[in-house]
């Protein structure tokens, strides 16, 4: 992995994006989301993760995170994990999910094709955490975040997307906002 993309300082704000696996629209049910959401407010009760941004989108996740307390590589790495393991239960239980034996297939086949994995890869390993050096980056960051549901022609407005921390900065006139999502 580059030296650039290292989460150097957990006390500092660092943007990162994660996708799943070829890029699969998975976060299109609620319950998938909702896992995501669950497992946030896990790591900002119990491990110190700070959250500033974020946004959910269909096959990949962007947020501003920081923490006041253990690493963010390992609450990033222990997060992925955990959601891994929840939405592949969530997946092979959902009796609505048409796509069962697809998502499956392609998520066993991704987990089997990398040595890293013994029979399931929901998550690309890469975060590509990048340290925000400044508050001009900060916010270009924060709209980057935002008008991803917008440029991809999901809804008209940042505001409008519900899985996304858009609403709250348009409500706080886009002060810097730690999200308390618990």
């Amino acid at each position: 992995m580059s030296r650039k993309y290292k989460f150097w300082d957990s006390n500092k704000m660092y943007f990162i994006s994660f996708a799943t696996v070829n890029w699969i629209d998975v976060f299109t049910r609620n319950e998938y989301r909702e896992i995501l959401l669950d497992s946030w407010k896990f790591c900002q009760k119990e491990k110190g993760l700070e959250i500033f941004a974020w946004c959910i989108m269909p096959s990949h996740v962007h947020m501003i995170i920081s923490s006041h307390g253990n690493k963010l590589e390992d609450i990033v790495r222990d997060m992925k994990s955990f959601t891994s393991r929840k939405i592949r239960q969530a997946i092979e239980s959902q009796p609505q999910e048409s796509r069962k034996d697809w998502l499956t297939w392609m998520f066993e086949r991704a987990g089997k094709s990398n040595v890293s994995n013994k029979d399931w890869q929901f998550w690309q390993h890469n975060n590509m955490p990048l340290e925000i050096t400044s508050q001009e980056q900060y916010f270009e960051m924060v709209h980057y975040i935002h008008m991803n549901p917008v440029v991809a022609g999901f809804v008209n407005a940042p505001e409008n997307w519900m899985y996304s921390s858009a609403a709250r900065y348009e409500k706080n006139n886009w002060k810097i906002v730690l999200m308390e999502l618990g």
